[in-house]
């Protein structure tokens, strides 16, 4: 997943809002959002090449979300699939301080991530290429490829959309949310990050919602989880730039 916001105690209604963007590879094998058969507490979509997910929810009010860390300079032959610490969180039971304090010493064994992993009591974010966990304060936060709240133009220019949609709720939030999502606007080339990958490149992936011939946007999801145990996710899957079928939704 390459871009997150969320909001965490900040709605009379939700103790947690998310919204976020899956950017893959068109070949990469996926299934769609379910209840997991091998594990039905767990609410999310899969890889089917590794196993693992990039964001999820369960019946008790866990939820874990990742992004990669880009940059073209790091990678480590034969490392672990990160999607898999999303699964190891959702379907453990270890609190999120626990979990992330836990990771901090094996992180290493892994390509650049941030993790973001909530117990319902707690929201902590991890990075390995960063320090210690942190303990996110409530408020609204957003994170894409880089550190928890790095200014890319794709995060920072959502996250005043996404405070006026902490104004609605139910449908009409998971709508707002979806549709600043959709943005495809390519900011200026002096306003790219450049994380190694050429100019061309740094364009394609400066947009909310990416397309190009191989790799974009394959999802767009919004979890909703209440303050009194349930929850709301929606999920809008996409092939080549054209939404494919309609979005799935859960209540719970």
């Amino acid at each position: 997943m390459c871009l997150l916001y969320l909001a965490a105690c900040s709605h009379p209604r939700y103790r947690l809002i998310a919204a976020a963007n899956r950017d893959e590879f068109y070949a990469r094998p996926t299934a769609r959002a379910s209840w997991w058969e091998d594990d039905d507490r767990v609410l999310a979509g899969r890889d089917l090449e590794h196993g693992g997910t990039w964001m999820g929810a369960t019946r008790f009010g866990r939820f874990a979300a990742l992004t990669n860390y880009r940059d073209a300079g790091e990678r480590i032959p034969g490392a672990p699939s990160r999607g898999l610490l999303v699964s190891e969180f959702l379907t453990g039971r270890a609190s999120a301080e626990e979990f992330s304090g836990a990771l901090v010493r094996r992180g290493g064994d892994y390509d650049g991530f941030n993790l973001i992993v909530g117990d319902g009591e707690r929201l902590v974010w991890l990075s390995n290429r960063a320090g210690e966990p942190v303990t996110l304060a409530p408020g609204v936060h957003g994170l894409s490829n880089h550190l928890l709240g790095t200014p890319w133009p794709k995060l920072e220019g959502g996250l005043d959309e996404f405070r006026a949609s902490l104004e609605l709720e139910g449908d009409e939030l998971v709508d707002a949310s979806l549709s600043l999502l959709a943005d495809r606007t390519i900011p200026p080339d002096d306003q790219l990050p450049d994380t190694g990958f050429g100019l061309e490149w740094e364009r394609i992936l400066g947009a909310r919602f990416i397309v190009s011939p191989e790799y974009g946007t394959r999802s767009s999801s919004v979890v909703l989880l209440d303050r009194e145990g349930g929850g709301l996710f929606v999920e809008q899957t996409f092939e080549n730039g054209e939404s494919r079928g309609d979005p799935v939704r859960f209540d719970w």
